[in-house]
């Protein structure tokens, strides 16, 4: 995959148009950023290994093409990752499932470690972390360490919106690890905020705004 994909199909950008509004209900806000990860999938999962098996259709026989490999793995940055990890969970399903949990502290902006509990034999499955805002990066960057040292060496991140701060952070320290989004804003203010951005999206999805 390219370092950096933005992912410009109508359906995102209107979508995420709908969820940047700041009138936007919590339920709302929880269907929108479902349906667009959902969408967001169908880029990151473009180049999943295949092979052909032998089956039957209701006229004759056939060489069909399936997924190959391992399952792969879903890793979900809390807590705010777990709005994009349903919408992935229902294009795919059969995907093992991890958490990382971090949250950010406000003084310094540097991620504090909670919680990490992921699947077993990263090193043979396609990962994919998942946080709706790749903001200062300091997150983004910690929980791909701590995927690499559990043996990840297949790795991707998707996120919902990025500032270039986060995606400079993010390439510097993880090269190797592309990047998918719906848009790149225009930057972080002083407090580290996306911005025009769309909020804070963990309280956003879970109402505690």
């Amino acid at each position: 995959m390219d370092a950096l994909t933005v992912v410009d199909h109508p359906l995102v950008q209107h979508k995420l148009t709908l969820m940047r509004k700041s009138e936007t209900s919590t339920a709302e806000f929880r269907r929108l950023l479902r349906e667009i990860s959902q969408l967001m999938a169908y880029e990151i999962t473009r180049e999943l290994p295949m092979k052909t098996r032998r089956i039957e259709t209701p006229l004759q026989p056939m060489d069909a093409p399936c997924l190959d490999g391992k399952k792969l793995a879903l890793v979900s940055i809390l807590r705010a990752g777990n709005g994009m990890l349903d919408g992935v969970l229902e294009l795919v399903p059969s995907a093992r499932v991890g958490f990382v949990g971090l949250y950010r502290d406000e003084a310094t902006l540097m991620p504090v470690e909670y919680y990490f509990k992921v699947p077993q034999e990263l090193s043979g499955r396609l990962t994919i972390a998942v946080d709706p805002m790749l903001a200062t990066g300091n997150s983004s960057v910690a929980a791909i360490d701590f995927l690499k040292k559990a043996g990840a060496s297949d790795l991707r991140f998707m996120c919902l919106l990025a500032a270039p701060e986060g995606v400079a952070r993010m390439q510097e320290a993880h090269p190797d690890v592309p990047i998918v989004t719906a848009a790149i804003d225009e930057k972080l203010n002083e407090k580290g905020y996306i911005v025009p951005g769309l909020g804070d999206a963990g309280d956003r999805m879970f109402g505690t705004k």
